[in-house]
Formats: structure tokens, C-alpha cells, sequence
């Protein structure tokens, strides 16, 4: 029994038009993508939103809806901010990121949006598992791009945070108890030192190792060093010795020269027309 050859043609006519509605819906889903981008240039965060998401559902696919989505909900995040809504931001973006990597593992701007709001959220109040959570995102990185010096960075800069955290606790603790308190800028007494040495050394270690190796891919990366002087300056309280201890405070006070010259050495560079 042969179909009627109409019948073919209302066919085709029905195909067409569903490939036509979802070629619009991606036009759309551009047409909103780009009126958020607008919105967001002119830091009008929850319009750029409500166009992003919309972009999103017209077109699944379109990676960079997802990524500004991810990106304004992330900017709206304040660090240390306790309001539900604050919170709330921070976990949507994060949220919109990992849906990102759901589909593309290997992408790095959502690797590295992640990583960055975990840090703002573990650091004001102090969270060290978000901290450590934020490092294993830059990683990832590293393991995917191994020639970036930023990711290096930030996990010097995580292992600063972590160990100086670490260090103004066991001062306190002493400072409860000691007969005559020992002030920041004060060698930490030889059995908390070790203490220090035993909880963070590794800590320490790695995030000098971590910065050294920013600083070999990128040639007078002055943040760079500026968080290496500091992890130097954690490092002698750990010392059990005065000698050690100087030797790590004069490797700081290198750093901070170094910092300086490269600062000024920036400043006087004069602009080409």
C-alpha cells in the first residue's frame, strides 16, 4: 500500500518547521546572550540574570550563557557578607560552573570561576575546607594547562592563607595562658614552633614550591613574589634555631626589595602612543 504523495508533503512541511523553531530559538538564545552582556557591562547584575537564564533555556548549548550566568552570580557575591541571598549567589554560581564542567570537564574559565568563589567564600569567615576545596580546582587547572603561572599562584596564595590562619590561632591559644604574651612580629616559643612545623610545614613548603614555579613562567611576577615573602616569613616561625630563622627573614626582605624595584621599574614605563 503506497502513502499518498501529500501526505510526504505534510510531512516535510513539519520538519522544516521544527528545524525552523529551533534555529530561532538559538537567535534568540544570542539575541538575550547579548543583551546580557550589555546589562552586565552597565553592572545591572540582576537584568544581565534574567537575560542569561533565558538565553540558556532557548539554547542549552551556548556555553557562554552558562559561563555569564555563572559570572554574574559570582560578581553579586559579597565575601563576608552573612545574608542568605549573599550565600545564595555564591552557591548558584557555583552551581551553574559545575553544570559547565558536566558537559566539558576541560573548561577552564569554569574551573577557574570555581575556584575563585570558593576562595572569596572560605576567606571571610575562614573556611579551610572551601579553601582546600578552592586549590583542588586550581589543580585542575594545572593538570590541564601546565605552562600557567596563575593557577601556581593561587595556590601559594591558599597556603599562605591557610598556614597564617594557623599561626594567629596558636598565638592566641599561648597568649590565653603564657605569664608574658608574645606579640605577631614575636619568634613563636621553640614547643609551639614545632607544633606550627608539625601541622604546616608541608603547607608551607608546597606553597613556596608552588609560588617559585609561578615565578619561573612568568618573569618578574611581583604578586608572586609579594606572597612568597610572606609564606618566608611563616616558614621562620617554624625554625628551631635563631640562625634559621634569620636566613628565612632575610630571603623575605629580599622579596620585598625585588617587589619594590619591579614595581618601579612598571611605573616608569611610559605608555606608546
Amino acid at each position: 500500500m503506497q502513502r499518498k504523495p501529500h501526505v510526504w508533503f505534510l510531512v516535510a512541511v513539519v520538519v522544516t518547521a521544527c528545524a525552523a523553531g529551533a534555529g530561532c530559538d538559538k537567535l534568540r538564545a544570542r539575541d538575550r546572550l547579548n543583551k546580557g552582556v550589555n546589562a552586565y557591562r552597565n553592572a545591572q547584575f540582576d537584568q544581565a540574570i534574567e537575560y542569561f537564564k533565558e538565553a540558556k533555556e532557548l539554547d542549552p548549548s551556548l556555553t557562554n550563557a552558562q559561563l555569564y550566568l555563572a559570572t554574574a552570580y559570582a560578581s553579586q557575591y559579597i565575601p563576608g557578607a552573612p545574608s542568605p541571598d549573599n550565600i545564595r549567589n555564591g552557591e548558584q554560581a557555583i552551581a551553574e560552573f559545575k553544570t559547565i564542567l558536566d558537559g566539558d570537564p576541560n573548561n577552564l574559565p569554569a574551573i577557574d570561576g570555581i575556584g575563585s568563589i570558593l576562595y572569596n567564600m572560605g576567606g571571610s569567615p575562614f573556611d579551610a575546607a572551601k579553601l582546600n576545596e578552592s586549590k583542588s580546582y586550581h589543580e585542575k587547572h594545572i593538570q590541564i594547562k601546565p605552562d600557567d603561572p596563575e593557577p601556581y599562584y593561587w595556590l601559594g596564595v591558599i597556603d599562605w592563607s591557610l598556614a597564617f590562619r594557623a599561626n594567629k590561632d596558636l598565638r592566641d591559644a599561648y597568649n590565653k595562658t603564657a605569664k608574658k604574651p608574645i606579640k605577631e612580629s614575636d619568634p613563636l616559643p621553640p614547643a609551639v614552633a614545632k607544633e606550627f612545623a608539625d601541622k604546616y610545614g608541608a603547607v608551607v613548603d608546597d606553597g613556596i614550591s608552588s609560588l617559585q614555579k609561578a615565578q619561573t613562567l612568568r618573569s618578574e611576577y611581583d604578586d608572586a613574589m609579594a606572597y612568597l615573602n610572606l609564606l618566608y616569613r611563616q616558614k621562620a616561625d617554624m625554625e628551631a634555631t635563631a640562625d634559621a630563622r634569620n636566613q628565612d627573614l632575610q630571603t623575605a626582605d629580599d622579596l620585598v626589595e625585588r617587589v619594590k624595584a619591579i614595581k618601579q621599574k612598571k611605573a616608569n614605563i611610559t605608555p606608546t602612543s
